[in-house]
């Protein structure tokens, strides 16, 4: 694809999800199922509460992560300014966009050795698609390590957008095999992730036999790139089957929940519609270690540093007042916190 039509479309990829009217939300995460026991003798400092982590080695001050946004549009350099900055400012860990535009045209589009100068203690993810791992190997992943100075390499998963998009990637065959070559020779951790439609537990299970570090099971409930994709199809044709897929996906709360019965020494991220702190609270009982956000702190990204700060900061208190609320001092503690289902019928979790 030409640079000017790789460049053209991440364009269009911003103004769709910065748009409400074009990418309402259109499956549930299914988080609203589940709510915690309300805690009304909590015997707890609440600036106390021990929100810390690490993530590849390096501390987290909440277990937060900037999810991939964005990288191959011209505003893409100054939105990863911000969250860069922000990341630092905040001691959450950070990931970039796909850095394929960047690798395969003369514009980096934010995504240097600068970045890392920005957030110098926090954890750096790279991106790139799995299309690309495919077609190009490690040379091109340990390059979009190398430019950022990154702890990880994320590699999406993202066959439903490809499938629905005008000139997608539609070749899968050996994908699994191209991963497990990439665990084999990058100088990093590998993490896997979809970007909207949900990892199920079988393949979650078979990334990690070949040595995925990290899975982020990126679950339905926020935006839907299928129908992003349909948005900005031309043909009639070509926007009617990608927006049959609007609300395809396995749903973000039950995509973490099977994630981590299949898997409960790996490391998972939860993300996928995470609205606020309270969502993340909850996806941390139900198995998450960290949890990601994206299209809820775009806007900000776009408009400053200060403002993603105070995204953050208001996620970082709503995880802390739900903390207090189950009595809860530490993250190990809301792991196990009372909670209980509210539909079909309300059962307590063990």
């Amino acid at each position: 694809m030409e640079k000017a039509q790789l460049v053209s479309r991440k364009n269009d990829h911003l103004d769709i999800v910065l748009d409400a009217d074009r990418a309402g939300v259109l499956s549930q995460t299914g988080f609203a199922a589940y709510t915690f026991e309300h805690c009304a003798l909590p015997e707890l400092d609440f600036d106390a509460i021990d929100l810390r982590t690490q993530l590849f080695d390096r501390p987290l001050q909440a277990p937060l992560l900037i999810s991939s946004m964005t990288g191959g549009a011209a505003r893409a350099s100054r939105i990863n300014h911000h969250l860069a900055e922000a990341a630092q400012a905040l001691g959450i860990a950070l990931a970039v966009g796909s850095q394929r535009v960047a690798l395969e045209t003369d514009s980096n589009y934010g995504l240097t050795r600068e970045l890392r100068g920005l957030a110098p203690d926090v954890p750096i993810l790279a991106n790139l698609g799995a299309a690309q791992v495919l077609s190009q190997g490690v040379d091109l992943a340990q390059r979009a390590v190398d430019m950022i100075e990154a702890d990880a390499l994320i590699v999406h998963l993202n066959p439903l957008q490809e499938a629905v998009q005008v000139g997608g990637d539609r070749d899968w065959r050996g994908v699994l095999e191209a991963i497990a070559g990439l665990v084999q020779r990058l100088s990093v951790p590998v993490v896997v992730k979809e970007v909207g439609a949900g990892l199920s537990p079988a393949v979650a299970r078979a990334l990690v036999d070949v040595g995925v570090s990290v899975i982020d099971v990126a679950g339905a409930g926020g935006t839907s790139w299928a129908a992003v994709e349909g948005e900005r199809a031309k043909d009639p044709a070509d926007r009617a089957v990608a927006m049959a897929f609007g609300s395809w996906g396995i749903p973000t709360a039950r995509a973490l929940i099977a994630a981590r019965e299949v898997l409960p020494a790996t490391t998972l991220i939860a993300s996928g519609g995470v609205r606020d702190g309270v969502d993340a609270a909850k996806a941390i009982r139900l198995g998450a270690d960290i949890v990601g956000q994206a299209a809820s702190v775009l806007a900000s990204a776009v408009d400053s540093t200060e403002a993603v700060v105070e995204h953050f900061s208001v996620i970082t208190r709503q995880l802390r007042v739900a903390c207090f609320c189950t009595g809860s001092a530490s993250l190990d503690a809301l792991r196990v916190a009372p909670m209980v289902t509210c539909a079909p019928a309300t059962v307590r979790l063990p």
